[in-house]
């Protein structure tokens, strides 16, 4: 028999079966779980399990009335794999499987690891589904490569689709994937984001865990709709040339009875091994990466998310607690690896080979790393010893620069470093700098919350911080709410407080991030370098005493060049000398401090001639009005015939674009 053919009375090929056990088969999504199909003319549902230490299983349903009898599967060899065709059986059938295990009579109901769509929470069965949506994304996907690339500009919408928005008539219920796809459109499109980034989708029993604990591992959450539903909203992302991220977690899973746990009577997907097995932070379980059939399973999970909803990204969650042994345990609650380290070698293993087969099936989408320590060459390729991500989170800038602007002014002298120590790593990886989520959540408070001072300083402040983000080398992120100075404390049981937008305070926040996106995706010496030192170039790092700090983003091929002042302090600094290369013209091309934003209105006439007085060790200056508390963008106009007009020209509130 050859082996691409059945074994007999499965319809799994031994191809399928040898790959699975070696860890190598990537597409279980088409074997395994529910499928709607016809077998000698009749149609029904084909049912595929793998549950290899049971002694019998059993599929029970709406269609045999939760039989646990009825319906017994056969074993696929000795692959562990089991299956059964049940004739009848419709699509919006709800099933489970009835396992008895064969090491020690553990009888348990489980829902099926493959399936499409589950049942609404509490309910914890599966349902038979199908995915019927037309695709009309194919102009996103034909050029979504030059997307990808890190010299293109990404800033990324972070979305937890429960509480975006919600009714105010029906402030409890959830909107579903359909009604928030208009919505969210039309606001990533007035704000300039590229990408939008979802919260993990995955089905997930406890709302409040935000879907970080996962049960459903190829299945969208029902609580906004079904497969279709989904792939609805991401097709209409797409149709307006917007990016789709998602958030995916392969680091741990919850000890729901219904869920991946104790599978069949055994430790199936996690380690038994408690030290190994049982992550002290979640109190969840974590995957055994060492496992072919798991690393089959999660890699397939991979890749039916990129395949099946044309997603264009995912990034991987919580990839410090996977790379660490001891992870957030004392001497004595873990196991040391076989050369006596802290390295956990099974899950490095995984995560080069995820990424390997990812890039390779799907070369134009991105792979995002949270990692929180300093892991080398995370974003580097596997030839050099990386683990092959395309992005690492760099939470680092993300804790310097928000304590540093949670300080008040009169202090931030003896912190400056905060603000410049970045430099010494920025570009070690390739990063992307995140304002998540993880800061606006469990007492943190909000970005602006966060703001000393008054509330006008509390915005400029803020204005500030986005500043700072699209300055900076690298990919950019802002969680919801963030964009118009969301007041209170992100909680996912409500709605964000649109209503603020009736303020014009919050208005001229909303504005500013609009504007710092187009100018960030226009101008492409702030992008096209992100991830190379030749892009960035400090003019003044050691101004401590007057927390003024600059720097200029430059093309060394073309000339262009964006100079970027940053004044941390509520004094305006008039006549402030910054020194540049280029002779000539400096357009201000975003000012934070433009009333148009919210500020006092101190600005550069929108655009100012050089001096040719040398400074910070350039042949040329500047001689600027530094707003308080504010952020200036100064673009070198090379030439009359490129100049353009000055935005504002003629007033101290030049500065929008």
């Amino acid at each position: 028999m050859s082996d691409s053919q059945p074994t007999p009375s499965c319809r799994l090929t031994n191809d399928d079966l040898h790959l699975f056990n070696e860890g190598r088969h990537f597409r279980l999504y088409e074997k395994l779980g529910s499928h709607l199909t016809e077998q000698d003319g009749r149609s029904g549902v084909y049912f595929a399990l793998w549950a290899p230490n049971a002694r019998q299983v059993h599929v029970m349903g709406s269609f045999n009335q939760w039989s646990r009898s009825q319906h017994a599967m056969a074993r696929c060899g000795e692959s562990g794999l089991w299956e059964l065709f049940v004739e009848g059986v419709q699509a919006g059938a709800a099933y489970k499987y009835h396992i008895q295990s064969a090491l020690n009579g553990h009888h348990v109901e489980k829902a099926d690891p493959f399936a499409r769509q589950h049942a609404l929470p509490p309910d914890a069965h599966s349902l038979v589904t199908s995915m019927d949506h037309a695709w009309k994304d194919q102009a996103w996907l034909d050029q979504r490569m030059q997307h990808a690339s890190h010299q293109s500009p990404m800033s990324v919408y972070e979305v937890h689709l429960g509480s975006w928005k919600r009714d105010p008539s029906e402030p409890e219920r959830h909107l579903s994937y359909r009604e928030i796809a208009p919505m969210l459109v039309e606001h990533v499109l007035a704000m300039g984001f590229t990408h939008v980034e979802f919260l993990p989708v995955m089905e997930h029993p406890f709302y409040g865990s935000w879907g970080y604990q996962s049960t459903g591992f190829f299945a969208p959450t029902s609580r906004y709709g079904g497969p279709s539903d989904f792939a609805f909203l991401v097709d209409a992302l797409h149709q307006n040339d917007i990016g789709v991220i998602l958030d995916w977690v392969p680091s741990h899973f919850p000890s729901d009875a219904h869920g991946l746990g104790f599978f069949d009577g055994t430790h199936l997907y996690e380690h038994a091994d408690p030290r190994q097995g049982f992550h002290p932070d979640w109190k969840s379980s974590i995957f055994n990466y060492g496992r072919h059939e798991v690393r089959s399973f999660l890699i397939s999970s991979a890749f039916f998310w990129l395949d099946h909803f044309h997603l264009d990204g995912l990034r991987v969650d919580a990839v410090a607690s996977m790379l660490y042994l001891d992870y957030s345990r004392k001497e004595g609650e873990w196991i040391p690896n076989r050369y006596g380290g802290n390295e956990n070698l099974e899950a490095i293993e995984f995560l080069q080979c995820l990424n390997k087969e990812v890039y390779h099936a799907f070369p134009s989408i991105q792979m995002i790393a949270e990692e929180s320590t300093a892991w080398p060459l995370v974003s580097r390729p596997l030839y050099l010893g990386g683990l092959g991500f395309g992005y690492k989170w760099d939470m680092g800038w993300m804790h310097d620069t928000l304590e540093y602007l949670s300080r008040d002014p009169v202090y931030r002298k003896h912190h400056h470093h905060q603000l410049t120590f970045r430099g010494l790593y920025a570009f070690s990886e390739n990063y992307m700098l995140p304002l998540s989520h993880d800061e606006v959540v469990h007492g943190k408070g909000s970005l602006i919350d966060k703001m000393p001072g008054d509330a006008w300083q509390q915005f400029a402040n803020l204005r500030m911080l986005f500043g700072n983000l699209f300055a900076q080398p690298g990919k950019k992120l802002i969680f919801m709410g963030g964009e118009f100075g969301q007041r209170r404390e992100w909680n996912h049981d409500t709605s964000l407080d649109w209503h603020l937008l009736d303020m014009e305070s919050h208005r001229g926040l909303m504005r500013w991030v609009s504007d710092l996106n187009r100018f960030y995706r226009q101008e492409k010496v702030l992008h096209r370098n992100d991830c190379s030192s030749q892009g960035f170039e400090w003019v003044d790092c050691d101004n401590a005493d007057e927390s003024v700090i600059s720097w200029q983003r430059q093309d060394p091929d073309t000339g262009e060049a964006v100079l970027v002042v940053f004044n941390y302090t509520p004094v305006a600094r008039h006549q402030y000398r910054v020194g540049v290369q280029h002779a000539g013209l400096w357009q201000e091309c975003l000012n934070s401090d433009s009333s148009h934003y919210g500020g006092s209105g101190v600005g550069n006439l929108g655009a100012i001639h050089t001096s040719d007085q040398g400074w910070n060790w350039r042949s040329n200056s500047l001689l600027l009005s530094l707003a308080p508390l504010g952020v200036h963008f100064l673009k070198y106009v090379p030439s009359p015939e490129t100049a353009g007009g000055a935005p504002h020209a003629g007033s101290d509130d030049a500065g929008s674009v």
